[in-house]
C-alpha cells in the first residue's frame, strides 16, 4: 500500500500518542520497511509542531525513543482528574544510591555500600520494587554477586535520552564548586 509523507506522518503521531512506553525510530522504520532519517525527520518535524501550536502535549525523546507526553504544567490535572498516583518521592540516601548506580553501573551491593558506607539492600528492594534499577547479571567473582544497572524508566524519570546524557563527573564537581560545596 503506498502512502505520501502526510500519511505516515499521521500514522506516526497515532503510534506514538496511543502508547504509553518510548517507541524507538527503528521499530517505526522497520514497521514500514523504510530508512531510519525519513522517520526521524518526521518525527522531528512532529516536535517542532507540538512546541510551536502551544499545545497541551509535547513530544520527548526519552529512554532511546520518542513518546508524546503531558506537559509538565498540566501533569497535576491529568493525575487528578484520571485519579492516577502521585509521583514516587525519593528519598535522599535513595537518589544517593541511584546515582552511584547510574554512574557505575554494572555495580554489585558491595561496591554500592563501600562509597556510601552504609547498608543499602532496603533501598535496592526499593528501587527494583519501582523499576528504576534492574539485575543485569553476576560479577564474575567469588559469591558471584548481582550486578545492578538502571531500566529504562529511571531514564524517563529523569528525561534522559540515554545513559550518555547524564551529567560528567566534571559537571558535578563544577557545580560544587560554584556553590562552595565538596561532592
Amino acid at each position: 500500500m503506498r502512502m505520501d509523507k502526510q500519511d505516515l506522518k499521521n500514522i506516526i503521531e497515532c503510534f506514538l500518542f496511543v502508547t504509553n512506553e518510548p517507541i524507538p525510530i527503528d521499530r517505526i522504520a522497520r514497521f514500514f520497511n523504510v530508512k531510519e532519517k525519513p522517520v526521524k525527520d518526521i518525527i522531528y518535524e512532529l516536535k517542532e509542531e507540538y512546541n510551536e501550536n502551544n499545545r497541551g502535549l509535547l513530544l520527548i525523546e526519552v529512554a532511546n525513543g520518542f513518546q508524546v507526553a503531558t506537559k509538565p504544567q498540566y501533569g497535576k490535572w491529568v493525575r487528578n482528574f484520571f485519579r492516577l498516583p502521585k509521583k514516587i518521592k525519593l528519598t535522599k540516601p535513595t537518589i544517593e544510591t541511584l546515582s552511584i548506580i547510574a554512574f557505575n553501573q554494572p555495580i554489585v551491593k558491595a561496591e554500592i555500600e563501600d562509597i556510601r558506607g552504609v547498608e543499602v539492600r532496603m533501598i535496592l528492594a526499593n528501587l527494583l520494587e519501582h523499576d528504576l534499577i534492574k539485575i543485569v547479571g553476576r560479577k564474575e567473582t567469588i559469591g558471584r554477586p548481582l550486578l545492578y544497572g538502571t531500566t529504562d524508566k529511571f531514564l524517563k524519570a529523569f528525561g534522559l535520552k540515554d545513559l550518555s546524557m547524564l551529567p560528567k563527573i566534571e559537571e558535578i564537581e563544577e557545580i560544587f564548586d560554584d556553590f562552595g560545596a565538596t561532592a
